[in-house]
């Protein structure tokens, strides 16, 4: 899984489905005119895509908010008006792959990607706009901008939606046409009460930071509507995993390819690294409910790469390259793929500082 000649950008995305709407991980490679798409098979890229998206006339839209439990969506509608759903493991993954796809749509038209990376930073409000008609947008039940349960420090904050959410949402109604200006619309939310910063991140970031940074385009810090405020934490019986562990400060998160510990079948996971405490969770990209399918603590854990040559002493089938292993206290072995040598590297230094 190593980048090629002429390939722009490749990397793991979760698609959706034409025929059963299902959401299955694919390994995407991003040429100058198309984005072929393969199946991975224990741990390795099969040798021919399963499938292509010819890129010339095709329209992208990001954020796309079409799916309620899939914020991180990249469309793409093509000239035959075939519609691809595609998404990331991160804001900044999702935005990053946004950018390029659209490059490589309009590489002919140099005139149109200039225009395309002013925009990015552009600034320039709806005249007249009306916070109270963004407020009663966002509070709408069906187009709204969605409320869910979200876990910081130990603590289960009811109805509250993350920084970036926020901006999502500004952008995919048509309030802001860049980050910059969603971010500064969000801040006048703040600042005339609508919002209101709940938890540690966003309410510190909005006691010591200057105006222009008060509001946080991110996803770990929480906010709510101002008349919402009640606080509500959930007894831990309700978690199929302790809330203080899945509290932690996001360090790293990404697409890697692990080992099962029964089968020893080998399955793209997105994993999510966090300190204080210090936790290694992962999810299955394809599933709605974005809770773990497992994890552990690094306390007292054993990292190392393995040899690229040949296949490593307890990894199961023909796999091989960009191995790493970790080892917890209870001597439970994981064994993990990265996509390349220096994902592999940085996997293991963002790790190696929590155990």
């Amino acid at each position: 899984m190593q980048e090629a000649a002429g390939v722009l950008k490749e990397g793991f995305l979760v698609k959706r489905g034409h025929v059963v709407r299902n959401w299955k991980v694919r390994w995407f490679v991003l040429l100058q005119d198309k984005l072929l798409y393969y199946k991975i098979e224990g741990g390795k890229k099969e040798p021919y895509p399963k499938g292509r998206i010819i890129l010339d006339g095709c329209t992208i839209t990001c954020p796309c908010l079409e799916y309620e439990n899939r914020p991180l969506l990249i469309k793409l509608k093509t000239k035959t008006n075939t519609d691809y759903f595609l998404e990331c493991c991160s804001r900044e993954e999702r935005d990053s792959w946004a950018l390029d796809i659209t490059g490589a749509i309009h590489a002919g038209h140099p005139v149109q990607v200039q225009e395309l990376h002013k925009m990015k930073n552009s600034f320039k409000l709806l005249e007249n706009i009306s916070l109270h008609h963004i407020v009663e947008k966002m509070c709408d039940s069906s187009t709204g901008i969605k409320r869910t349960r979200n876990l910081e420090q130990g603590n289960r904050y009811k109805e509250t939606f993350t920084g970036s959410a926020l901006v999502d949402w500004l952008i995919s109604n048509g309030f802001a046409v860049s980050r910059f200006e969603a971010v500064t619309l969000a801040s006048m939310l703040m600042e005339e009460n609508f919002i209101k910063p709940v938890g540690a991140r966003s309410t510190e970031a909005m006691r010591y930071s200057d105006l222009s940074e008060q509001f946080l385009d991110n996803s770990t810090a929480l906010y709510m509507f101002a008349e919402s405020s009640n606080k509500n934490i959930s007894s831990r019986g309700e978690l199929q995993f302790n809330i203080a562990e899945l509290s932690g400060t996001i360090v790293k998160q990404g697409f890697l390819v692990k080992q099962g510990h029964k089968r020893k079948n080998w399955k793209v996971r997105k994993f999510v690294l966090r300190a204080e405490p210090a936790f290694l969770h992962y999810y299955d990209p394809t599933k709605e409910e974005n809770k773990p399918v497992g994890g552990f603590s690094l306390r007292g854990c054993l990292v190392s790469a393995l040899e690229d040559n040949g296949v490593p002493a307890g990894v199961k089938g023909n796999v091989q390259g960009n191995l790493f292993k970790i080892i917890t206290k209870n001597d439970i072995h994981y064994y993990i793929q990265a996509s390349s040598k220096a994902e592999r590297t940085q996997w293991i230094e963002a790790i190696k500082p929590l155990t």
